[in-house]
């Protein structure tokens, strides 16, 4: 099957599917598309990797080198980019290729590539949105890591140039196709009314520390400062050495912890728990979503004056934070800093209750399943269709068939929407209302006003909806 590279396939392929013909991703005669692409050199995908960190060299790397070769990295780290070049060529040469890979520090040079046909970005979240765009925009596919917005204002423009371009787009949600599949058990044991009505669901996603003071500090040797700041406002570096790999900084792993460039634990595991919440009672559709969110308590290492922080020199994402949302459908759910069932999601229900993790799935209606199981494609009813075996093959098919990959962007804005607000709320300390019809704050204009952030001159997004 020849890979599709341009629009005018996307389109060709359109048609068919329109007309019926297009099978899911998940058919095949006797190997999944992804092996195809692993086996075949015709097949192989040809890849721009944006972001060459830690995260890059775990997933995103490291499974997508078996279904396509690299030929362009860029970081603004000099140090991230020539340790993942050195990683690359080994890997090529292993292969018995002969490397030819790109450097840069502007992400444009590998947009502007004919050649590449699919973008992999595991920058620093505020970094995501426009790169993601842009590559759409240039005609790429894109694999790109959660969470994959700032702010419920940039959802709502990826998905529109994801519906002009009808580009193939899989978020980094890993615990939708992996983790042992707990998570798939866990949405159809709901499905299936193993604990009758859901009445509640609490997600624990872990808090932060504070940082105490971080000093102003010399930009490291090889990194551009600037451009890793890209919209946010220009500040100065902080680093403070706490005897952990990353110190305490503003910069690389520990951007989590600043609102400027990310939302803390309420969008890194909120990210993944609140979207298994939401996906388990059918809360991430066209409409759906939150009618209220409302702030029960949340601690801050620093103060705030409506809704920004007033110091600069420590993490300023909440510490510790209950927050009470509200669906349409009455569910209650709270996203926790701390619960006694730990990290994961407890679901409660008029029947029964479960709690499941990474670790575990726990509770009476599980170990009921011993003698009433659940019908032997209840987790491939969940997912869509067969199993892959990790969530870039999921990627890789669906590029191959234009279907839509299990972590698309559309449930993935529902999620982050949620947890956008849970941080606007507790910022403003309000509660808010929210309309997921119109999606749009009803009863707060600081609220609404929050639903989008202004960008530094230079890197503004520019996409109108």
């Amino acid at each position: 099957m020849p890979q599709l590279n341009s629009r005018r396939d996307f389109l060709k392929t359109s048609t068919l599917a329109a007309a019926g013909v297009a099978m899911p991703y998940w058919f095949s005669t006797g190997r999944s598309l992804a092996e195809e692409a692993a086996r075949s050199p015709n097949e192989r995908l040809t890849i721009g990797c944006i972001g060459t960190g830690d995260r890059w060299k775990q997933d995103p790397y490291s499974r997508m080198k078996n279904y396509g070769d690299v030929v362009a990295l860029c970081d603004v780290d000099q140090h991230h980019l020539q340790e993942a070049h050195k990683r690359v060529q080994d890997d090529q040469r292993k292969m018995g290729k002969t490397p030819q890979i790109e450097l840069s520090e502007d992400y444009r040079k590998v947009l502007d590539r004919k050649d590449i046909n699919t973008i992999v970005i595991v920058t620093p979240d505020h970094w995501h949105s426009k790169i993601a765009i842009e590559a759409m925009q240039a005609g790429k596919d894109v694999y790109c890591e959660k969470p994959l917005t700032l702010t419920i204002h940039e959802g709502k423009q990826i998905i529109k140039v994801l519906e002009q371009t009808g580009a193939v787009f899989q978020v980094g949600t890993q615990q939708r196709s992996e983790m042992s599949q707990r998570f798939l058990q866990a949405i159809a044991l709901v499905r299936a009314g193993r604990i009758g009505q859901v009445k509640k669901m609490t997600c624990d996603i872990g808090g932060v520390g504070d940082s105490g003071p971080i000093p102003v500090a010399s930009v490291p040797e090889g990194l551009n400062w600037e451009k890793w700041l890209g919209q946010a406002p220009l500040v100065d570096f902080r680093y403070k050495d706490n005897g952990s790999r990353w110190g305490l900084s503003r910069c690389h792993y520990e951007f989590r912890w600043w609102y400027e460039y990310s939302g803390g634990k309420m969008t890194d595991w909120g990210a993944h728990h609140v979207d298994i919440a939401q996906w388990a009672i059918e809360q991430n559709g066209p409409g759906q979503g939150p009618v209220s969110v409302e702030p029960v308590f949340a601690k801050h290492a620093v103060p705030f004056e409506d809704g920004n922080p007033t110091e600069a020199d420590r993490y300023n994402v909440a510490n510790s934070f209950d927050v009470k949302v509200v669906f349409e459908n009455g569910v209650e759910m709270h996203i926790v800093s701390e619960s006694p069932d730990k990290n994961g999601i407890l679901f409660e229900g008029t029947e029964g209750r479960f709690h499941v993790s990474r670790g575990a799935i726990k509770g009476a209606p599980v170990e009921e399943l011993k003698n009433n199981p659940l019908p032997e494609d209840a987790l491939e009813k969940v997912y869509g269709g067969p199993i892959p075996a990790n969530h870039q093959e999921n990627f890789v098919n669906c590029i191959k068939t234009r279907q839509k990959p299990v972590s698309d962007v559309w449930t993935h804005h529902k999620a982050m929407t949620t947890c956008h607000l849970a941080n606007i709320a507790i910022r403003l300390d309000q509660k808010l209302e929210w309309d997921p019809k119109s999606e749009q704050v009803t009863n707060s204009l600081r609220g609404r006003a929050m639903q989008q952030r202004e960008q530094r001159k230079g890197y503004e997004i520019d996409v109108q909806v």
